[in-house]
């Protein structure tokens, strides 16, 4: 496993007990600390409560644009970093790419945080 490269949350959702019931490696605890960091970001909150919240759980850049107020290029950066963390996926249909929420994603994160 690549440092420099966060496990995808599911992964960490596998590999790793809640942080309360036993400590994690450092290999993984960096990789966690990626992922949420992932999280950390106001306009990427923002984005995953948007595509979430989007008809059919699905939205695509156009429609994201306008109602954070980033320019395109911005804003595609920002879901990039959320694909590469494991809680989007993206298909392209024709020039546009559009983003749905990986189910389970948010669970997973949220049972590596529980208390046991």
């Amino acid at each position: 496993m690549s440092i420099a490269e966060p496990l995808p949350i599911r992964d960490l959702q596998a590999c790793c007990a809640p942080l309360t019931r036993e400590p994690i490696d450092s290999a993984h605890a960096e990789s966690l600390a990626k992922s949420l960091k992932a999280l950390a970001d106001p306009a990427r909150l923002r984005l995953l409560s948007m595509v979430a919240a989007h008809a059919d759980g699905e939205a695509c850049v156009c429609d994201l644009t306008d109602p954070l107020g980033l320019v395109q290029s911005t804003v595609s950066h920002h879901v990039k970093v959320l694909v590469d963390a494991g809680y989007l996926t993206v298909s392209k249909r024709g020039t546009w790419h559009y983003y749905r929420l990986v189910p389970g994603a948010l669970d997973a994160v949220s049972s590596l945080l529980t208390t046991v």
